[in-house]
């Protein structure tokens, strides 16, 4: 049954005002609703996130949420344009742009102004 109902991804905040710049005037997110101190985003097919305050923000070292796109490169270069920094982890076929082309699927991670780890990623 879950697998017929939307799924959500929950970013954690140490500081939503910060948090808040970095989506909204850097990725140029636009907010849907503030609930409880934080903050509900949607995207394409009915999808969303959820901005929260919690202290344990940026301790995870696996990727929050990711995006999955048409044209990675485009996405890449307009976030870089943005300000966005992508990560290298040193993984084969990583390039240096950040984008690395895995098992038919294509990705680039970079972190948000709380430590989490979050990606575009195309194909696979």
């Amino acid at each position: 049954m879950l697998q017929q109902s939307p799924m959500y991804a929950y970013i954690p905040a140490r500081d939503v005002a910060r948090a808040r710049r970095f989506y909204e005037d850097t990725l140029g997110f636009q907010p849907k609703a503030e609930i409880a101190g934080g903050v509900h985003y949607e995207f394409a097919g009915g999808t969303g996130c959820f901005l929260y305050p919690t202290p344990n923000a940026g301790t995870s070292q696996a990727s929050q949420a990711f995006w999955q796109v048409e044209d990675i490169e485009r996405e890449v270069a307009d976030l870089k344009a943005r300000g966005v920094v992508f990560e290298h982890y040193g993984m084969p076929g990583q390039g240096a742009d950040g984008i690395a082309n895995q098992g038919g699927a294509r990705a680039a991670w970079f972190k948000d102004s709380e430590g989490n780890i979050l990606a575009v990623i195309q194909g696979g």
